[in-house]
């Protein structure tokens, strides 16, 4: 298929889940460099025993592959079989959620557009899978604020972080906030495949490109759709908190999937709405 220099832009280009590395006798340097070569990359990586002495900072599993023993040195969850499964969960779970919320979210719509002058929705570019800008569906929180030209413009549209006690909502948007209920209409970009029910939180392309910059890895999160919820979220890195303990939970969260994670992270969630824990 090519060179090795190339190994990083065939994983992409053939959609590899597995790289099987192969090379009897090699020293520690070269399989270190191989291993950096695909350390950003969305694909599992066993090795041949023969390098057994360069495990030494990963967790390793033995595996086989037709009787040969396999060392696994990293280990992606949502491959194959595993992601037709997530996105099978995915389409029941929103579909559920869409029927049985749309009374709700009727009223809060009413809601909406009786208590303060704008849209229902408030509708973002946020950045998906593969990097892939897509439009997150939200209820509006904020209020309209005269911009620059005195043109009038919504206070989401506004790049900065939701604080505590942000002047910038409206009376029901504190209160949607507070049980994450302006959260809902994103049930519907679960169905359409833009979003899954948990992953990592989507942002802004903006800051996407500021974090890319000086997070090791931000990127990775985005190897694997977006998520309503997540586990950062459960464990309470919402708003305005530390962004590397967000990417290290997510991607501890990729690594890591499970069905049993999910559900895990699903009831967390439905906890902490009703107590009103959530975001500002």
């Amino acid at each position: 298929l090519g060179t090795l220099p190339m190994l990083p832009a065939l994983v992409r280009k053939h959609k590899v889940d597995e790289v099987i590395v192969a090379l009897s006798g090699a020293s520690d340097k070269h399989f270190r460099d191989i291993l950096d070569l695909i350390q950003d990359e969305s694909a599992s990586v066993k090795i041949y025993p023969d390098a057994f002495q360069l495990m030494t900072q990963n967790e390793v599993s033995v595996g086989e592959l037709s009787g040969l023993p396999l060392l696994s040195v990293k280990d992606v969850a949502l491959r194959g079989w595993n992601r037709r499964v997530k996105r099978a969960f995915d389409v029941v779970f929103s579909l559920l959620a869409l029927v049985l919320t749309s009374p709700l979210m009727l009223l809060i719509a009413l809601a909406i557009k009786f208590s303060s002058p704008g849209p229902v929705f408030f509708i973002q570019e946020r950045v998906g899978l593969d990097g892939k800008p897509f439009p997150l569906v939200k209820f509006r929180t904020m209020r309209i604020i005269v911009g620059a030209g005195e043109m009038p413009i919504l206070a989401e549209r506004v790049p900065s972080w939701t604080v505590r006690n942000d002047p910038r909502r409206t009376s029901i948007g504190t209160f949607l906030r507070r049980f994450s209920l302006d959260e809902l209409p994103q049930f519907y970009n679960v169905l359409v495949g833009e979003m899954s029910v948990v992953g990592p939180r989507p942002e802004q392309p903006a800051y996407v490109q500021e974090f890319a910059q000086r997070i090791p890895k931000y990127l990775l999160r985005h190897r694997e759709k977006a998520g309503i919820t997540g586990w950062a979220q459960v464990n309470g890195m919402r708003g305005d908190s530390s962004i590397e303990m967000r990417t290290k939970m997510d991607l501890y969260y990729i690594e890591n999937w499970s069905v049993l994670f999910d559900l895990k992270i699903i009831v967390r969630t439905m906890v902490a709405m009703f107590r009103g824990k959530n975001a500002y």
